[in-house]
């Protein structure tokens, strides 16, 4: 961050290490700036800076909003981990729906941060703050019918899916003594995604070359 006549600015980077939210999330809320009000930026050494004190006091109303137009509900503790029950109101989508998607996994669908295991079941919680990035993601294919992205988003979801097992396949042949969980961190960590995402990636190489 910079201090200019003792008031902070910080660039995206800044943002997205000050705030906690995902590079997608920062970047969709500045791409829909005509809607949501959001800081306009200054200029500095060429790089877009904000506010901060401006920007946290914006995002701070934003979050206040009960709805988004998807019908996402932006309201609560961001790091609060949520039960099914729980994520399927913030999403504004049926219970059952979490059910399928812990079966079917929907495009960059979050981990949990923790389990339950019940008498028949796993309980899977997760965070407001991961079901919103989520939903911002333009991979996520939310709102679509069962969580699969249609049209041509779902031609870019399926290019960076591509792209991952590629990326996975030759992780696979340069570590060939690595454990596929060894494997995923190491791409989580190179590349960004999840660790789970990239074990879907490394099964789908190993599926393709075995063909």
């Amino acid at each position: 961050m910079k201090t200019i006549e003792g008031r902070q600015w910080a660039s995206r980077e800044d943002l997205i290490e000050h705030s906690g939210y995902s590079r997608d999330t920062l970047w969709k809320l500045w791409r829909d700036r005509r809607t949501n009000g959001h800081p306009e930026p200054r200029d500095i050494d060429g790089v877009m800076h904000w506010d901060v004190q401006v920007w946290d006091d914006w995002f701070t109303e934003h979050c206040k909003r009960p709805r988004d137009l998807s019908g996402v509900d932006r309201s609560g503790d961001p790091d609060e981990p949520l039960p099914p029950a729980g994520q399927a109101r913030v999403l504004g989508v049926d219970p059952a729906r979490i059910t399928q998607y812990g079966k079917t996994p929907p495009p960059e669908w979050p981990d949990p941060v923790r389990t339950e295991q019940l008498a028949t079941r796993t309980r899977e919680y997760r965070t407001r703050a991961q079901l919103w990035a989520w939903v911002d993601k333009p991979v996520s294919g939310f709102g679509t019918k069962g969580g699969r992205p249609s049209g041509p988003g779902a031609k870019t979801g399926e290019a960076k899916s591509a792209a991952r097992v590629r990326l996975a396949a030759e992780a696979l042949a340069a570590m060939p003594s690595r454990k596929a969980a060894e494997v995923a961190t190491v791409l989580a960590e190179r590349h960004g995604q999840s660790v789970d995402t990239w074990k879907r990636a490394i099964t789908e190489a190993r599926k393709q070359a075995q063909q």
